[in-house]
């Protein structure tokens, strides 16, 4: 009988959107194919320690945070990657090859390429983007421009930094961006630290809303439209899913709307727009992933003004897999169901690191 591969369930962390990594991580461990897969279940905490956890009741969020509860340790291999963690009812220290890592981690210190470097510095195949398309992915600044230099339909936007704050000025956005406009931290997701300002009053909370989330942060034009999806997977060969479409009754589709407000909320799939616009936004949802090197999963976001441009944006390298996520619900609806779902990343991971162990390492 094969042996079954051991993956790493890689979640937690120390962003703000550590309680959405619990339901996703907890969602990817009730799919993945037991006759398949071995799940280790290693959580990073709020304070950034990584703890090996034996049972589910992890995902509750109640855990221990601290130092000495079952500590995790990883180290290079030419082969499977090694884990090494103690264990709190044994004497000794264990160890524990993975064979793959899934790391379902929302936010900073997660998505945004840190993980994945030290993943490839263990020599270990993950889910999901590399280090440049998790980094590229993260930043909503760096996003745009190289979508905008690239000739996709991006929104108007500003960066502001904490570190010049003689240069914002409210009037300034105004006429930039005319009212009402957004405020968000660049590196975050979930809707975390992100406002929408309609008048002079709103500004300056709003401001400091955002930069509680990041040292920069992103002023964008309010786009009147819909709210299109689109969820892609692969590497060198993507595939797009279909559209999806988001709507709410709250003003903008924020963490409450997201998360804590289920009836607020409405997610159509497929969208109910013409089939010429689905497919030309389907396609260039694969051209986005491609030139922000992607590879894995992405959830590519869109708006689609009344007067019909679409205008892409954002993207999110790890998107959610809760029972509010629209990645798995837009792959439900093209046929494949979630194990099936996690198994294909499964296998791109292994499909991407077979490729890179080709390249030569020395001279």
């Amino acid at each position: 009988m094969k042996s079954r591969l051991r993956v790493g369930l890689l979640f937690g962390g120390r962003s703000a959107e550590h309680e959405i990594s619990l339901a996703s991580a907890r969602a990817v461990f009730e799919a993945v194919d037991r006759a398949r897969y071995d799940v280790v279940l290693i959580r990073i905490d709020r304070n950034g320690y990584w703890h090996y956890e034996s049972s589910p009741d992890c995902f509750r969020g109640t855990a221990r945070e601290d130092t000495g509860s079952n500590p995790v340790f990883l180290l290079p291999s030419e082969g499977a990657g090694r884990v090494f963690f103690s264990d709190d009812q044994a004497a000794e220290r264990l160890e524990r090859r993975l064979d793959v890592v899934f790391p379902v981690l929302h936010g900073t210190y997660g998505e945004d390429g840190t993980v994945q470097g030290l993943l490839r510095m263990v020599n270990l195949p993950f889910v999901g983007a590399d280090v440049l398309g998790s980094a590229v992915g993260m930043d909503k600044d760096i996003t745009k421009r190289l979508l905008k230099e690239a000739g996709y339909p991006v929104g108007n936007f500003r960066v502001l930094h904490a570190h010049d704050p003689d240069v914002i000025s409210f009037d300034g956005l105004v006429a930039e961006l005319d009212l009402p406009f957004f405020l968000k931290p660049a590196n975050t997701g979930s809707s975390v630290g992100i406002s929408k300002v309609r008048r002079r009053a709103e500004f300056g909370e709003a401001l400091e809303n955002a930069f509680r989330f990041d040292y920069k942060v992103l002023a964008e034009e309010f786009i009147p439209g819909r709210e299109l999806v689109c969820a892609v997977i692969g590497n060198e060969n993507p595939l797009p899913s279909i559209l999806g479409e988001i709507s709410t009754q709250h003003d903008f589709y924020s963490y409450e709307a997201k998360y804590l407000d289920d009836e607020a909320t409405t997610l159509t799939v497929p969208a109910n727009i013409p089939r010429d616009v689905s497919d030309r936004l389907c396609a260039l949802s694969v051209d986005v992933y491609r030139t922000l090197c992607c590879e894995g999963m992405a959830r590519v976001d869109w708006f689609l003004e009344d007067g019909g441009t679409p205008y892409v944006n954002e993207i999110n390298t790890i998107p959610g897999f809760t029972r509010h996520s629209m990645f798995p619900m837009l792959w439900r609806h093209m046929g494949v169901g979630f194990p099936e779902l996690v198994d294909r990343l499964i296998g791109y991971a292994f499909e991407r690191h077979a490729r890179d162990s080709k390249l030569r390492k020395r001279r």
